[in-house]
């Protein structure tokens, strides 16, 4: 009688002496550093191209990161008072150009949903709707949430959005789906981003230039030919965008408009809290 569980064979070994000698001295990475030089290794030797090694590097490096790592904080996020009327709402809607926003009620710590963006338009056919029937459940999580975990969840749950929390049960901020998916493939771009290669400032049609938030100051003073100086002599900034953000007074968004040295800066799309492009033109000279 033939035995029914019959023993596997062995897989035979097809390394030669030369190969298990030199796996023997350079064994495989055991660490995160050392695996990342093999991929810049492999990427050197043409067994990768430079886009795969570098998604397959924010794979490893997301790892070892955090919710609290990444997330936009608390002063940067953008609210909806469940108490303000529809058009404040919209307005608010249209201005920061996002798909979610959530809700508070009384205290900007008392978050009491999710709105979207596209159910907001449904109190226009129905303004006697209740918005509160509109939201959506908030999802928190804590800052020591791993984006591994994380985008695990989101992608189960269909949820895009989670409010991060501190050990002490605040709100510390907000992380989405876009935030976690950046750390693999690098900035997702939107129709405002440009390539590194088309330049920080360059003009329009209109006659008016656009301008990143990014671009350092001594490049606009040179560009239009202006003196930024910030109404604090103490405070020191290196990028436009930061210039403004403290000239104003708070964080800027998008339609705010601030005059500075003869020049108008228009904000034309914010992320994560802060300026991506400006929209510069010079303040119309009125006539003596």
């Amino acid at each position: 009688m033939s035995d029914p569980y019959p023993a596997r064979p062995e897989r035979e070994d097809t390394r030669t002496f030369l190969q298990k000698v030199a796996e023997f001295i350079n064994p495989g990475p055991d660490s995160t550093a050392e695996l990342i030089e093999t991929l810049v290794d492999a990427e050197h030797n043409q067994l990768i191209g430079a886009d795969s090694r570098k998604m397959l590097e924010g794979v490893i490096r997301m790892a070892e990161m955090t919710a609290g790592d990444v997330m936009v904080p608390t002063p940067r996020m953008e609210l909806v008072n469940i108490e303000d009327p529809y058009d404040v709402m919209m307005h608010g809607v249209i201005d920061t150009a996002h798909s979610r926003f959530p809700v508070f009620e009384g205290e900007r710590e008392n978050i009491i949903g999710i709105l979207m963006a596209k159910d907001l338009l449904k109190l226009q056919r129905a303004p006697d709707l209740n918005i509160r029937a509109l939201l959506r459940p908030a999802v928190f999580v804590p800052e020591s949430k791993g984006l591994n975990d994380l985008l695990r969840d989101f992608q189960s749950n269909h949820n895009h959005l989670a409010i991060v929390i501190d050990e002490f049960g605040r709100v510390a901020g907000l992380i989405t789906i876009e935030d976690v998916l950046e750390q693999i493939v690098g900035e997702i771009e939107d129709e405002f981003d440009l390539d590194d290669d088309e330049g920080d400032i360059f003009g329009l049609a209109d006659r008016t230039y656009r301008v990143s938030g990014d671009t350092l100051i001594e490049r606009v003073e040179a560009t239009f030919g202006v003196t930024l100086d910030s109404t604090d002599p103490e405070d020191d900034f290196e990028t436009i965008g930061g210039l403004i953000a403290h000239e104003m007074g708070h964080v800027p968004k998008r339609g705010e408009h601030h005059i500075m040295s003869g020049l108008d800066f228009a904000v034309l799309h914010t992320k994560g809290g802060a300026v991506k492009w400006f929209k510069v033109s010079p303040v119309p000279q009125n006539p003596a």
